[in-house]
């Protein structure tokens, strides 16, 4: 099988087990819904149909059986009870696994999907004791409708259907023959093939289908059944299922016209002038008697009312690897390099032409910059999603009742940080089942309603967006945290921390206080991780709590990571930006040589703000100029004043990570190219004024006044 067209079933499969696990636990809270009912048993026929067309047999095989118990429930044999919910999980996690696995495992997973197959046939009465096998060489042509809910209708039924494919169709690794072979075992089945449109061989491409067919199947099927067999395909095959219903036999003339192979004009007229039909050929002796009775029986009954489905609208999205994006994000920076080189090469030469070319480049590089990050931006949705399996698994583990909230699911961010902002909320999730949200029986002590909450919400702040994870649990302890700090050895007995710092204390790499070990914490790696990833993300993380109502725990995190706005300065002949949305406003700065810089605050209209001078943090040599610039940004800490040089101005940054050697360097996130090819540091003034700040050890002096 190419491996093109199996890596294609492995990413559709995927989305389709995500989308399962979903429904699922949709089903769980809301109860049995028939349309839920519906798109689960969708989903794994899908799965069931293209495993067995791609060759992925053990997939096919080990899902037919739950498709069938899914058609039960949806025909109404079978009662959804949590159980069967709890077993369909499992299942769904082993057909997740047989994607994922290599050769080697081939046994063991067989051996444990035995297992679920058995505890399904057990505890879901009335399914058969052992339900059929698909046959050797094709593993996954039962349709479940035929093997399950029909097959106890008493009554036939004759449908007349046309298939017609999609030229198409052979493209994507579709075989047709699977499909159909799947038709003929849902009952009695005729089937013509129609090859009036194939051209003659010097027209003739093979990679096109040019027939359809024309088909009269008798069922106790329904017809849902008989679409569902299409299911994976529907997008490219054109399905006409007409019913026949009993009545007496038509005129051939009729019968064609209900095939859509005449209209009804066509047919009167041609009557009005001749005999019957049937009886113009019998006389020409073209056919005999009994042939035409045949025809007749065939399609017999009154005329038909179904009406062909409304052709499927051409895809409106693209499939494209991750990979190819990143490529090109990437030559989008490039490109904004070269354009910034570009713009200050028009600028030295003070020729019009040139800076007119220049601006219409910089709008188009401008254009595209945002259109190629807007690719980039994926819904928070998906992920927000994945952690509804996390809570109810977790809550169910400790004995508690959970449910989730989400708020905000349409919120947008870079898919790289959307990446790496799952380990981080996974971490805080699990904390506020574990630590947060307490056991039944407390909570109905304290008055609280025995279901505890979770809610996940996302929302926009300028250039950030804000991710909080809630909970009405029994909020943070800053006595317990404060003593066990004090026994590690963080902070002394007699440090006077604030609310918030007492906060940020469990944060420190094996903080817990847990007092005992379990598989879900107690070692204090999961807020570490969240620090990590936050470092990594460039955001930052706020904390408001109280004691016996809940936590809420807020992530700021910037929108992307690949590209941003930024403020060019400069600070002794060395360049660095500074994140444009960190900034509020920019001031002069008039030194004053009476007065210590190291530690050092301003009023800036009637507010203290501190400050900090890149000169002197970062060490750099030479003479200040006479009047320098203050910028003042907004941090975690508040708002915070970093001196510099000069400020040059805006600058579309492209964001290169530093190497190895430099990772310890917390105070600078990255670095970009400016036009002449020079290098400038990008500022994490999160990370600096945290580390002025933790820093100060002694009364800070003020400093002179901002003129501005």
């Amino acid at each position: 099988m190419n491996d093109k067209l199996c890596a294609a079933y492995r990413e559709e499969a995927a989305e389709l087990l995500a989308d399962l696990e979903v429904t699922l636990l949709e089903l769980e809270n809301s109860g049995e819904d028939a349309e839920l009912v519906a798109r689960a048993f969708r989903a794994l026929h899908t799965i069931k149909g293209s495993g067995a067309m791609f060759g992925f047999d053990a997939i096919a095989s080990f899902t037919h059986e739950l498709e069938t118990a899914f058609d039960s429930v949806r025909e109404g044999r079978l009662q959804l009870t949590p159980e069967l919910i709890g077993i369909a999980l499992d299942a769904r996690d082993h057909i997740q696994q047989l994607l994922d696995a290599a050769p080697a495992d081939a046994e063991q997973l067989a051996a444990s999907g035995r297992l679920i197959l058995n505890h399904l046939r057990d505890r879901c009465t009335p399914l058969p004791a052992h339900a059929p096998a698909p046959p050797s060489d094709h593993p996954a042509v039962e349709d479940s409708a035929a093997a399950s809910s029909d097959t106890d209708q008493s009554e036939l039924v004759t449908f007349r259907i046309r298939i017609i494919p999609a030229a198409s169709v052979f493209l994507n690794g579709t075989n047709l023959i699977l499909l159909l072979r799947e038709l003929a075992e849902l009952g009695d089945l005729s089937l013509v093939a129609q090859t009036d449109q194939i051209p003659e061989l010097a027209d003739f491409n093979p990679e096109e289908c040019l027939v359809h067919w024309d088909a009269v199947l008798t069922t106790s099927a329904s017809e849902n059944a008989i679409r569902d067999i299409f299911i994976f395909v529907e997008d490219q095959v054109d399905l006409l299922i007409q019913q026949i219903e009993t009545a007496e036999p038509q005129r051939l003339g009729q019968i064609m016209a209900a095939r859509g192979d005449l209209n009804e004009a066509q047919v009167e007229s041609v009557i009005s002038q001749r005999p019957r039909i049937g009886d113009l050929l019998v006389e020409a002796g073209v056919v005999a008697p009994g042939q035409v009775e045949a025809a007749v029986m065939e399609q017999r009954h009154v005329s038909l009312q179904a009406k062909k489905r409304t052709p499927t609208e051409a895809a409106s999205t693209l499939r494209v690897p991750a990979a190819k994006l990143d490529s090109l994000v990437n030559f989008v920076g490039e490109l904004v390099t070269v354009q910034a080189r570009l713009s200050g090469f028009a600028a030295a030469s003070g020729s019009a032409e040139i800076a007119s070319i220049a601006e219409e480049i910089e709008r188009l590089s401008e254009l595209l910059r945002e259109s190629t990050m807007s690719i980039r931006m994926l819904p928070i949705r998906e992920t927000f999603t994945r952690f509804k399996r996390l809570v109810r698994d977790l809550a169910t583990d400790l004995h508690k009742h959970v449910e989730l909230v989400t708020e905000g699911n349409e919120t947008e961010l870079d898919k790289t940080v959307i990446e790496q902002l799952s380990d981080p909320l996974l971490h805080l999730v699990r904390n506020a089942i574990d630590h947060g949200i307490e056991s039944p029986a407390e909570r109905q002590r304290r008055g609280k309603p025995p279901v505890g909450r979770i809610q996940l919400r996302a929302s926009y702040s300028g250039a950030f967006v804000l991710v909080s994870v809630s909970d009405d649990g029994a909020g943070l302890n800053c006595d317990a945290i404060r003593a066990r700090a004090i026994d590690r050895g963080l902070i002394a007995a007699d440090a006077v921390l604030t609310e918030q710092e007492i906060y940020h204390l469990t944060f420190a790499p094996g903080f817990s206080t847990a007092a005992t070990v379990t598989e879900i914490s107690g070692r204090g790696v999961g807020m570490d991780v969240v620090q990590r990833g936050l470092d990594a993300l460039r955001g930052s993380v706020a904390i408001t709590s109280k004691l016996g109502a809940g936590t809420v725990i807020t992530l700021k995190i910037p929108l992307t990571l690949a590209i941003i706005d930024g403020l060019l300065v400069e600070a002794a002949g060395s360049y660095y930006v500074v994140p444009l949305s960190n900034i509020s406003e920019c001031i002069e700065f008039v030194r004053d040589p009476n007065v210590s810089r190291r530690h050092s605050l301003v009023n800036v209209r009637g507010q203290l703000v501190p400050y900090v001078v890149l000169r002197e943090r970062f060490a750099l040599t030479g003479q200040p100029p006479p009047i320098e610039q203050a910028i003042i940004a907004e941090t975690n800490d508040g708002r915070f004043g970093f001196v510099v040089d000069r400020v040059i101005g805006d600058h579309h940054t492209v964001i290169k990570k530093l190497g190895t050697l430099y990772r310890q360097v917390d105070e600078v996130s990255g670095a970009t190219i400016m036009g002449d090819g020079s290098v400038a540091l990008v500022l994490d003034v999160e990370k600096l004024a945290a580390g002025v700040i933790r820093e100060s050890q002694r009364p800070r002096a003020f400093g002179p006044q901002l003129t501005h």
